[in-house]
């Protein structure tokens, strides 16, 4: 195996998101097979199919979810069981019955609680109204079958390691500092090189951006919180009211707002180095370099040492002679002040979600080797 691919690989199977992922596939599969044996072995009913359909609908990406929407699918279910019943033994399988039960299935839709289950309910209905409706017996048996779906898709989602989507937000909000003290370190490379009004446009470009990942994030959170809802792991406590995770996006939304803000105030100097003059634009730019450097390693330390450097340098400028530039000056340290204020807390909270799996494909770099 090749070095690229084995990092590809390493850099998967450490990862708790993916693991995630495969672990809701496997219950999901686990969930429609045990309800399909538990019919069509067990208690030998005679047309087993909904047990594994209805276990597919309830198992979903959080518990809360799987109660809540879940119940909802059920219902829909039922009502489609019924409903296809009823047709089939009023009109028999004809074009006619199928062009009724779509109808009223998708007429369901204005129902409120069963609005979203409308495809839901005619699919069932359709798949139940063509396979056969002759008699009570066989209302009782898809009834059965349904229930026996749904108990064993609730079990198997609340019991085998229940769904808790922390992961998944911690990354998003890892990746947002990232690219914050990414965006910082290109800027300060950008102005030590003298930058264009293109390299400013593209660089305000980048804190939209990251608006839009920062809005993602609140989403992801949102979602994190709602999967610790009716979780039994003890994991999931801290989850159902993450204040810490909403102080620290709260933070990173001041830190693109004051590096956008700072980005304006750039594209308003027709030449930047040379206009401010060495004695503030090398140690300013140092600094901001710096922040971009501590933000993205999360690094609380280096924060402290650039806030301790930018207090000495405001200092020094206060007994220098004024100049035109002040206005500007002051604009820029503010900015680079709040975000260091920002974001150094950001950096402490790291890593949010804690760290990878220790997991590696084996016989890589750093495994034991044997003579």
């Amino acid at each position: 195996m090749s070095t690229k691919l084995r990092q590809r690989v390493d850099e998967r199977i450490s990862d708790p998101i993916w693991w995630n992922d495969v672990l809701q596939l496997a219950k999901t599969v686990l969930a429609a097979v045990t309800a399909w044996v538990v019919a069509a072995s067990v208690l030998d009913l005679p047309q087993p199919f909904l047990a594994p359909w209805s276990a597919l609908l309830v198992v979903h990406a959080t518990v809360y979810r799987t109660f809540s929407k879940g119940t909802q699918q059920v219902a829909a279910t039922v009502v489609a069981v019924i409903l296809a019943t009823i047709v089939g033994e009023t009109f028999g399988l004809t074009t006619g019955a199928i062009t009724l039960l779509l109808v009223v299935a998708l007429l369901l839709g204005a129902v409120p609680w069963l609005g979203a289950e409308a495809t839901t309910i005619a699919t069932t209905g359709l798949v139940v109204l063509t396979t056969g409706f002759e008699s009570d017996v066989m209302l009782i048996s898809r009834l059965l079958d349904t229930a026996i779906g749904v108990a064993v898709g609730l079990l198997v989602n609340v019991i085998v390691w229940p769904p808790l989507r922390r992961h998944t937000a911690a990354r998003a909000l890892d990746r947002i500092d990232d690219e914050i003290g990414a965006l910082l370190v290109d800027m300060a490379g950008g102005l030590g090189d003298g930058c264009q009004d293109e390299d400013v446009d593209a660089w305000i470009d980048r804190s939209r951006d990251l608006d839009g990942e920062v809005d993602q994030a609140w989403a992801l959170v949102r979602q994190a919180q709602e999967s610790a809802r009716m979780n039994p792991r003890r994991s999931a406590r801290p989850m159902k009211n993450p204040e810490q995770w909403h102080g620290l996006l709260r933070r990173m939304e001041q830190s693109v707002a004051e590096t956008r803000s700072l980005a304006r105030t750039l594209g308003g100097q027709s030449a930047h180095k040379e206009t401010w003059g060495d004695a503030f634009a090398v140690p300013w730019i140092e600094m901001l370099g710096d922040t971009g450097r501590a933000a993205a390693d999360a690094d609380p330390d280096a924060f402290h040492e650039v806030r301790r450097r930018l207090e000495a340098f405001t200092d020094e400028l206060r007994t220098t002679e004024r100049s035109a530039e002040w206005p500007i000056y002051g604009a820029l340290i503010i900015n680079l002040r709040n975000i260091i204020d920002a974001m150094d807390v950001v950096a402490e909270a790291n890593p949010i979600g804690g760290n990878r799996l220790p997991l590696r494909v084996p016989g890589g770099p750093g495994a034991a080797t044997t003579t």
